[in-house]
């Protein structure tokens, strides 16, 4: 059977358990967040073929971390508020469709990328989102996430200040006084309807985007212009520059900084090196109607099998 472990925190465990042990595919256990670490250890040290975790991208990021590199299967059953990772790879919400996808599937090669020591699945950002997660975080307890997301918006229009980087990429240093770094897993879509998501079959690489305007309500038209005209025509303007990179380093003022690591605050020591590893965990995706379990390489074709063809989600 294929061990299964939920975070029993997750606002979705009680559907997790159910639809897990309905499908009789599974070894279903709960663990709690401060012991998921501990016992992922312990399952990989029997080396098995495919482990499922289930939780937010938090747990994911908990896992991938130690999965990477890996010959270990990862399939995720989203049990989060956003659950971007999975989202971006095609991974079902649907409880009894993202236990089937944890049983059968097919599976792809995805990229990580590391902040130091510090492995992240999606995104990393330095300055102002630092300043909305904390706010965030304190209205959070009073009103819940997603009205405390709405606040604490609201509120950094007025608190927005530039920090003093270093930007290092193949050698070269650019100096900023900016209000926000942003680095994506992946080439990113600046463009409505999918504004941040990921571009399918886009480059492998850091996507980084450096903002340059210090002013609040002219990010704001920033921002919009970006989300009408794509990324390519706003990253021409004096505002905004952006980078595909596979590495970078980022000198921030003071040796200890936090930055945010898939919308979580991390302390991590400066310069802050940045580096995309490519195809370093392998993911559990869904097959489509009639293929075959296969491996898929993301973002490329995958080789021809006798009856069909495998490309990645």
């Amino acid at each position: 059977m294929i061990p299964a472990l939920v975070n029993d925190a997750a606002g979705t465990a009680a559907q997790a358990r159910a639809a897990l042990e309905a499908s009789g595919e599974f070894d279903v256990r709960d663990v709690p967040p401060k012991e998921m670490e501990g016992v992922l250890r312990k399952e990989l040290a029997a080396h098995p073929r495919r482990i499922l975790v289930a939780g937010g991208d938090g747990t994911i990021g908990t896992a991938a971390a130690l999965l990477q590199g890996t010959e270990t299967e990862l399939a995720i059953f989203p049990g989060g508020t956003l659950n971007h990772f999975a989202r971006d790879h095609g991974i079902p919400t649907d409880p009894s469709e993202a236990a089937a996808c944890g049983c059968g599937g097919r599976t792809l090669k995805a990229d990580v990328a590391f902040a130091n020591d510090h492995l992240f699945l999606n995104t990393s950002s330095v300055g102002a989102y630092v300043t909305y997660v904390r706010l965030r975080e304190r209205i959070e307890k009073y009103f819940g996430y997603r009205v405390a997301s709405v606040i604490a918006g609201i509120r950094l229009l007025f608190r927005i200040r530039p920090i003093r980087i270093t930007l290092e990429i193949e050698g070269q240093r650019h100096e900023y006084d900016t209000p926000l770094v942003f680095i994506g897993v992946g080439e990113r879509e600046l463009k409505a309807p999918s504004f941040g998501s990921r571009v399918p079959n886009g480059e492998h690489c850091l996507h980084v985007l450096v903002v340059r305007e210090r002013r609040a309500t002219r990010l704001l038209v920033v921002a919009l212009d970006a989300m009408r005209r794509g990324l390519d025509s706003v990253a021409r303007t004096p505002e905004l520059d952006a980078y595909k990179v596979s590495a970078c380093s980022i000198a921030l003022r003071g040796r200890k900084q936090h930055v945010a690591l898939d919308g979580e605050l991390v302390q991590v020591t400066s310069p802050v090196k940045y580096e995309l590893h490519r195809g370093a965990l392998t993911v559990v995706v869904p097959q489509t109607k009639g293929e075959e379990p296969a491996i898929a390489v993301e973002g490329a074709e995958a080789p021809h099998a006798e009856t069909n063809t495998e490309s990645a989600a």
